[in-house]
């Protein structure tokens, strides 16, 4: 059987050397702390303003830059249904109206 491929390259290879994709841009890796202890060290570009939290990659909680005064567990907001934002809207009378005039349209289009 054939192989069907280019010879010397493999599956996702890019280009070759800085010349083809450009030159490197200089690269700083800042460390975070979580309030359980964990660290994560992504990296930046040097000129890029870097943040003061980022996302723990191992509990998924905020990390800062201070490892003694990690940022706190933001609380959690309970989940809101469509109904409870509309019910947070309108008041009963104002449901009541909107019900009237709807069932008001139906009527009259029959």
């Amino acid at each position: 059987m054939g192989r069907s491929g280019i010879r010397g390259s493999r599956i996702g290879a890019g280009p070759s050397g800085e010349n083809e994709r450009g030159a490197s841009v200089a690269q700083v890796r800042v460390t975070f702390w979580c309030a359980i202890g964990h660290s994560t060290s992504p990296i930046f570009a040097a000129s890029a303003d870097t943040p003061t939290t980022w996302d723990c990659r191992d509990c998924h909680r905020p990390a800062g830059l201070d490892p003694d005064s990690p940022p706190a567990l933001a609380p959690a907001v309970p989940f809101k249904s469509h109904l409870a934002y509309v019910r947070d809207r309108r008041s009963d009378a104002d449901a009541e109206a909107i019900l009237a005039e709807a069932l008001t349209k139906l009527r009259t289009a029959a």
